[in-house]
């Protein structure tokens, strides 16, 4: 069941979202050669906790940290180490979420670490792109499927591909809620949008195939042929004048 936000209800969210996107603002901007993905972590804890939240992926499902951090071909679901060290040229996406008072925000992005490849930068400005070619597709009386058509249109005319196996999804009083948004699909089909809908968009965008694979600790998502993979996403609710971000840092 889809849950509409009251003016009471978003209020809060954005309190949540606001954190979230701090979190990951500051997280990002510590990324640098000889960085533990850990370090990333503890940064991002420190932060949420410090603005009265808590982080929401933490034990969820038994996820051990507060950030997913994966790099180069790791597509999603990374988890932090102290013994895994960013290095130059790298490209770390980094997805994290906070709640507040009882709602979510979520949010994530891809960030270079120094000079990166050209094809790494093509594909993190393609996929950056294609993140607002969703979001703009977000009104009321449009269907799911006009977000999702918009992503893929965008990243396959483009040589890129979108994940399939992973999309993104309704937030609000739970990180996970109706209704899933894929990143791919046709326009004018799936569920009808409506004002006071919160949808975390996030395409997760291959340089390759968009075959993926997971690892044997249960979490960590590679790209199936090796390619790099990066990842962006928003938390947006859908207002009578389009849809508005909430995952905006201060």
């Amino acid at each position: 069941m889809v849950v509409l936000k009251t003016g009471r209800e978003l209020s809060v969210m954005r309190e949540a979202c606001r954190i979230s996107a701090g979190a990951l603002k500051m997280a990002g901007a510590a990324v640098e050669p000889g960085v533990t993905t850990a370090e990333l972590d503890e940064i991002a804890e420190k932060y949420i906790l410090s603005q009265g939240g808590t982080p929401n992926f933490k034990n969820y499902e038994g996820y051990p940290a507060t950030a997913c951090i994966s790099i180069n071909n790791e597509v999603i679901h990374g988890i932090p180490s102290k013994k895994r060290k960013i290095e130059a040229g790298d490209i770390v996406s980094i997805d994290l979420g906070a709640k507040f008072d009882g709602y979510h925000g979520d949010n994530a992005a891809t960030f270079a670490c120094g000079d990166v490849s050209s094809e790494a930068k093509r594909l993190m400005d393609v996929t950056r792109e294609s993140l607002y070619k969703g979001i703009a597709a977000a009104i009321p009386g449009g269907r799911i499927g006009d977000i999702s058509h918009a992503v893929q249109s965008f990243v396959e005319a483009r040589g890129f591909s979108v994940v399939r196996e992973f999309v993104g999804h309704g937030i609000g009083t739970h990180l996970h809620e109706a209704p899933e948004v894929p990143n791919f699909g046709a326009a004018g089909h799936g569920i009808r949008l409506a004002s006071g809908m919160t949808l975390a968009i996030e395409p997760m965008v291959n340089a390759g195939n968009y075959g993926v694979k997971v690892l044997p600790d249960g979490w960590t998502v590679l790209t199936r042929d090796g390619s790099l993979s990066a990842h962006f996403e928003h938390t947006v609710v859908i207002t009578p004048d389009g849809p508005k971000i909430m995952t905006v840092a201060d």
